[in-house]
Parts: C-alpha cells; structure tokens; sequence
C-alpha cells in the first residue's frame, strides 16, 4: 500500500510520542507537528477509516497492527538515516530535516542496499 509521506510524518509521530509518554492525545501530535487541533481530528477520522488508528472514549489514540507497521517503517528509516548523516559530520539539526524528506523517497530496494552498508561500516 502506498501511503502519503504526511500520512506517515502523523503515525511516526504517534508512535515517537507513544514510545516517550505511553499514551497519545490529539492534542499531542498537534503539538508536536505545530498543526491545529481541527486539522489533526480531520486526519484522525480518515486514519480510523483506513484502520490505520483506533481512539477510545477518552480521546487516546492507538495504532493499528497497520498503521504501527507504516510508523515503525517510517522510524527506522529516519532513525538510520539521522544516525548515519551525523556521522558523516552533519550537524545534529540538519541531519535530523534531511532524514526526514529523504526516508519517504527511497524506495525499498534503495533503502535496504543503504541500510546494508551502513550496517558493514558500523562493524568495522
């Protein structure tokens, strides 16, 4: 399934926010994308529609097998990619924007090939 890089910008958030606070509001992805609380109830109803979330009564959001499965995807590659640009010298901040347009582009292939070699050149 192809999946819009905002549509995965908002699960890896959800899921960066559940792995530091265990528990996720809308009000809290709002906070961390610097989106209005309209905006992101709007993509919440069409996450839950795609069975990409689920919300209970109290407001708290979880992701589905299918939508932990994009975020967790989505993380990885950012957190690669950060780890891999600073140590190539680029600055903390930089790295960090790079890694995140650069992980909705390469295609799977790409990333794996990528992924092999840094993981060769980490062993060393």
């Amino acid at each position: 399934m192809k999946i819009q890089e905002s549509a995965e910008n908002y699960l890896e958030t959800i899921w960066m926010l559940y792995l530091r606070h265990g528990q996720v509001r809308s009000i809290d992805v709002a906070n961390a994308l610097g989106f209005s609380k309209p905006s992101v109830s709007y993509a919440m109803k069409k996450f839950r529609g795609n069975g990409l979330v689920c919300m209970d009564q109290h407001g708290f959001i979880t992701l589905t097998d299918k939508g932990r499965a994009i975020a967790e995807r989505t993380y990885e590659r950012h957190k690669l990619l950060t780890d891999y640009f600073i140590s190539l010298g680029v600055t903390p901040e930089v790295a960090r924007e790079d890694a995140c347009r650069a992980e909705h582009v390469l295609s799977e292939e790409t990333y794996e090939k990528l992924k092999s070699r840094i993981e060769q050149e980490m062993k060393r």
